[in-house]
């Protein structure tokens, strides 16, 4: 959503910058569409925050973003108050594929790896220049130019930093244990691995490192990469090192992100179905809490605590049966989808003026 808005059109299809490998210096809120429809319904389904990410043709494709699920004529008013930025990475088939199609680096997955590290390497050159010049004293400061301001490499220095979290699609069991290996040389954290297909085979090391893996409950097998999952993926990844893994069902498509509930069931059904004993109150972390976690923002929202902000969405039944719709779903305490009033959720820009079946404007 944002940055593929609806209609699905090329002239307002803003998420991948793939015209270098090191993207670093794009951000994605620069590319949302605020008045996209697919957001209102998100909403209907439940969704109170998302994030936005650059796409993956690129090693590092650039920020992301997390907003609000509200109505706003600007980005910055969906902004999630005090949210870190992320930093989109991504491995395996896509950057290959978009470069080594263009006959340039890379074409191969060590040309991948190669990329990466070459990246963090001039991150690093970056940051000491600037450490160098700050401890400077003010008279020596006056004598010379600060290092000059260069958008990508502050970007990558920010994830050095520790300031910026690192979400990085990836597939592979080991190609997600490569990119750990790259994590450790440079001194950097991992937050997330998304789309994670084989995260199974990797559950433990991820678990280990404290790593989360943004999951489909059962989609796979429409490129090589993606081909040998498992039902009981996400489970596997919950439940391992004593249940100390850290488990997401997410979507990158606008219709799977309005059924996030019943796509989590699938995936605890699997769990169940072989043994795992996954109830529904670890479940239901796996498309509120952890996602927070990931996001940098689990003290603020995530789950129902004082202190944090009131995202409440209200159910009319069990959230993981198929029959089960949204009644209410409330941001920052404001009600914002009441499914008696159907003047609700409030319609984007885009929107106002489109004909209904009824005949009616909306």
């Amino acid at each position: 959503m944002g940055v593929y808005p609806a209609p699905g059109l090329r002239s307002s299809s803003d998420g991948n910058e793939s015209t270098s490998p090191v993207t670093a210096h794009v951000w994605a809120e620069h590319s949302v569409w605020t008045q996209d429809p697919q957001m209102p319904l998100a909403l209907k389904g439940g969704i109170t925050t998302f994030h936005v990410l650059p796409g993956s043709a690129n090693l590092i494709g650039g920020r992301g973003v997390t907003l609000k699920n509200i109505w706003s004529r600007t980005v910055q008013g969906m902004k999630f108050p005090g949210a870190p930025y992320t930093l989109k990475m991504a491995c395996g088939e896509n950057p290959k594929r978009v470069y080594g199609g263009r006959k340039s680096e890379p074409s191969t997955r060590m040309g991948n790896v190669a990329g990466y590290r070459k990246a963090w390497i001039r991150a690093q050159g970056y940051r000491n220049k600037l450490a160098e010049y700050e401890s400077k004293s003010e008279e020596a400061k006056e004598l010379e130019y600060a290092p000059t301001r260069d958008l990508e490499l502050e970007t990558l220095v920010g994830v050095l930093d520790g300031e910026i979290l690192i979400q990085n699609h990836c597939y592979r069991g080991e190609e997600m244990a490569v990119m750990l290996d790259i994590a450790k040389e440079f001194n950097y954290k991992v937050t997330t691995f998304h789309h994670a297909v084989e995260a199974y085979k990797v559950a433990d090391i991820l678990a280990e490192n404290g790593v989360c893996a943004a999951m489909w409950a059962d989609w796979w097998g429409f490129k090589h990469e993606a081909f040998d999952m498992v039902w009981e993926n996400a489970a596997i990844v919950d439940q391992a090192n004593g249940g100390n893994g850290c488990a997401i069902i997410h979507s990158d498509s606008s219709v799977g992100i309005q059924r996030l509930n019943q796509e989590a069931a699938k995936a605890m059904a699997a769990g169940n179905r072989a043994g795992l004993d996954i109830p529904s109150s670890r479940a239901i972390q796996w498309i509120t809490l952890n996602p927070a976690k990931a996001l940098g923002i689990a003290g603020k929202v995530g789950s129902l605590e004082v202190g944090k902000m009131a995202d409440v969405v209200i159910w009319d039944g069990n959230p993981f049966s198929v029959y089960t719709k949204t009644e209410k779903v409330f941001v920052d305490g404001v009600l914002l989808y009441d499914k008696d009033n159907p003047s609700t959720p409030k319609a984007t820009d885009f929107e106002l003026g489109i004909i209904n079946s009824e005949g009616d404007r909306l």
